[in-house]
Formats: C-alpha cells, structure tokens, sequence
C-alpha cells in the first residue's frame, strides 16, 4: 500500500470514532404542552418556534419539539406530563393551567409557561424575582387590566348596567381574575354575577340563567374557556350579550372585544427563556417576567350583528378592527 493511502485510510478510521460520537450527541427536547388546539394555538406556537430558529436553534437539526395538545381538557395535562416524563425531554413549555400538572409530575425537569395568571398565588413559583424549583416563565398578572377592560365595555356600551363575570372554578389564575372583575364592577356601581364553570356542559346552563339579568360576559383567561370560545360566543350572541375576552386569539370564536397581552409575543419570550435553559441557565435563576405588548381588538361584525355602534375615535385606537 502507498504511503499516501495509508496516511487517508488511517485518518479515515481515527476520525470515525469523533463523527460516531457527534451523531450520538444527544440532541436537546422540547416538550410544548399546549392549551386547546394547534389550530387555536397556531400564531403562539410559530412565534415560539421563529424566536427559537433566530436564537439559533433548528428544529429537526439542533433541537426536537414534541408538540401536544390538551384540547382544553385538564385530565390531558396529567397525561401529557407523564408521556414528556418518560420522553426525557429537556424542557416543558406549557400555559398556566398546564403547570400544576407537570409539576406533580416532575421536579427536576424545567418548566417554562408562556402565560401564568398568578404564578406567587398559584404556587408555581417563590417569587416573581426568584422563582427557586425548576418553573419559571411569564406572568399577566396585572390588577389594572381587570378595571381597564370594564373601563373599555363601560366606555362602548354606555347603558351598561351588569356585567356576568365567566372563570374556570379549577384555576386559581382564573378565580383570581373573576375576583379583581368584581372589584372593578362595584368601584363603577354595576352589577357583577359570578358564573363558575369546570367542564364544557356548564356553559351553556350558566349563560342560558342570564337571561334579562346583565348586559354583558366578561371571560377570564383560562385553556377551559379558550377552547370553547365559539360555543360561548355564539351563546352569547344569542342572549344579546357583548362579550369582553383577555386576549386578541379569544376573539377566532366570535366574540366581541379584547383586551389584554399579546400571546404571540410571550411565547417569543418563551423561547428566549429556554433558550437560557438549554444553554445552562437553571429556572430557578431566571426571574419571571410580565407582558410588555398589549392590544384592543374589535369584532365589527359581531358589534353590527347586536346592534352596537362603536363610536370612531374608539375604533382609531384599537389595534385591530375585525370587519
């Protein structure tokens, strides 16, 4: 054998071994727990997935995302967390109501949410600033948006008199918005009812008992109500009842107006989070941050179809007009 070809196939074999190993790399997962639907959840999951492509991680290449969806059904968080447990995956990306789910089932695994009503309260974390265990991720706990949002209904509907106030009853996030919704209602003088819900066939009894008792629907945030948004809308449609939501992706249902963070750009944050993880950072050590992006949308068609006029410079400062 020529001394050339010797010196090639002896580089081939040592570097074998370095090319086996790099295969064997163990590239890092992501488990992405959503809330409702891939169809609900589309703009949230692609703004989470583009901020992680600009931090540099390829999907199919430097990172694996396993995606699944509870459907807004909360036996499928349990069941969700279990399968990631046993996946080892890296990370759980998840939404507020998913988190005590996957904290039960794992303790060492980070878990990051992309929107947590009351992280302090509902126990996910210590504090805002040191979250200590493994979760963290972004809150929209804000108290001044409770009152804003009834500001924003009073201010449309002029006559307002009542306002029915919708929140998941096994949520504390959700609880604990229907309870800041009431302390505005009764700074304004109106009228709060409660209507506490746990699975989809309390919808349609708790909406059907307002008839000629209030004059609109407040929804709090929660996977609950976000998956069943065309069957609470249409409901209340029915009743004659506008309808205020927390978030512009409430509204693919029919409904009237929101007013809250945008999704999209705390799952961009999200991604900056586990990015951090998966580069080293503990949860523990990253604060939990709050919404920077707000947005007032306006359904046209739905405030036409009960016969509302919006005025003009309402819709000059809203950021989206549905038409």
């Amino acid at each position: 054998m020529k001394r050339r070809e010797f010196i090639t196939l002896l580089g081939g074999v040592a570097a074998w071994p370095l090319a086996a190993r790099a295969q064997q790399a163990k590239v890092p997962t992501i488990g992405f727990l959503g809330p409702s639907t891939p169809a609900g959840f589309s703009k949230e999951v692609t703004a989470f997935a583009q901020r992680l492509h600009e931090l540099g991680w390829i999907e199919g290449r430097t990172v694996t995302i396993e995606y699944r969806w509870a459907e807004g059904r909360s036996e499928r968080y349990a069941e969700i967390a279990g399968e990631f447990v046993r996946l080892k995956v890296d990370v759980i990306v998840t939404s507020g109501t998913g988190v005590p789910a996957a904290k039960l089932a794992t303790s060492v695994i980070p878990i990051v949410f992309g929107v947590g009503a009351d992280p302090v309260g509902s126990g996910f974390v210590a504090s805002l600033a040191r979250p200590g265990g493994n979760v963290t991720g972004l809150s929209i706990q804000a108290p001044e948006l409770a009152g804003k949002r009834v500001e924003l209904l009073r201010e449309v509907l002029p006559g307002l008199r009542g306002l029915a106030i919708m929140a998941n009853a096994d949520y504390s996030g959700a609880m604990l918005e229907m309870s800041e919704v009431e302390a505005a209602v009764r700074t304004i003088g109106l009228e709060a009812t409660r209507l506490e819900i746990r699975r989809v066939d309390d919808i349609a009894p708790a909406i059907a008992a307002l008839k000629g008792r209030t004059g609109a629907l407040y929804a709090c945030a929660d996977a609950l109500v976000i998956s069943n948004t065309s069957r609470i809308s249409s409901l209340a449609l029915g009743a004659g009842l506008p309808t205020m939501y927390p978030s512009r992706q409430y509204l693919a249902g029919g409904g009237f107006i929101s007013y809250g963070p945008s999704y999209s750009d705390l799952y961009r944050r999200a991604a900056e989070i586990v990015d951090k993880i998966l580069r080293g950072t503990k949860p523990a050590d990253i604060p939990v941050e709050q919404p920077t992006k707000f947005e007032l949308v306006v359904n046209l068609t739905i405030a036409k179809a009960l016969g509302l006029a919006i005025p003009e410079s309402f819709l000059l400062r809203a950021d989206e007009v549905i038409e």
